[in-house]
């Protein structure tokens, strides 16, 4: 497995950061599936690099742009918020340009992608998912749109303890039947926000718990989930 720092072209002409996490044998294998990590709100952090790598595991080649790396984390992160509410923006574009990027690699399949996101980047991923660009979409309790015209099938997971995101699953769920889009989606009643990833420092593992998203890793939902992922994205991108 490789994991490597990368640099890809913006619209505006911004080299964007990025890491690039290629499986074993990539170079002398056939192009492989590739995958869009969209990080949760902490930023590119080393939990997001190990997530990164297990899939990489798997057998998907997996970017995750940078994109809070154009200025100071709470400017990126209130035009982070501003665009997943407008489902338009920067931060949209900057994510299709990693996709463009991904798509031009030897080792990539550019006609099999999916975008994976967490938090944050949970919400993004719907919003991709709708762009017709990707094949699957594997959003972790993230915020739903209130309409989606269309979509890609989507497997997705959220915590019943995650108040914020009360109803989210539900509604989820009715926007893709209604499209007749194949999904699968589950609502873990014991987890809260963030079970999937592990948590990094003091606010994450003290704090966290206590909030209204009950922030926390669950190795239950954690574990299920990364199953029920692995299934759908090997069913719909090979």
């Amino acid at each position: 497995m490789e994991q490597i720092d990368v640099t890809f072209p913006c619209d505006d002409g911004h080299a964007m950061r990025g890491v690039l996490t290629l499986p074993a044998g990539s170079s002398s294998s056939a192009p492989r599936p590739g995958l869009i990590l969209i990080y949760e709100i902490l930023g590119l952090n080393e939990e997001m690099k190990r997530v990164s790598r297990d899939l990489a595991a798997e057998g998907y080649a997996v970017l995750i742009p940078d994109v809070f790396d154009r200025g100071l984390k709470f400017i990126c992160v209130a035009g982070a918020i501003r665009a997943m509410m407008k489902g338009e923006g920067q931060l949209i574009d900057d994510l299709e340009a990693g996709r463009r990027y991904l798509a031009s690699r030897p080792e990539v399949d550019g006609e099999r992608l999916g975008v994976v996101g967490f938090c944050m980047g949970g919400g993004f991923a719907l919003i991709l998912a709708m762009s017709g660009r990707y094949q699957v979409a594997a959003p972790f309790y993230g915020q739903v749109p209130d309409e989606m015209p269309l979509s890609c099938p989507v497997v997705a997971s959220y915590g019943g303890k995650d108040k914020p995101l009360t109803g989210a699953a539900e509604k989820l769920r009715g926007h893709l039947e209604r499209l007749g889009v194949d999904h699968d989606i589950k609502t873990y009643d014991d987890a809260g926000h963030s079970f999937f990833t592990r948590p990094i420092g003091f606010v994450a593992t003290k704090i966290g718990p206590m909030l209204p998203m009950h922030v926390a890793h669950h190795e239950g939902a954690a574990n299920d989930s990364r199953e029920r992922m692995l299934a759908f994205l090997k069913k719909h991108l090979g």
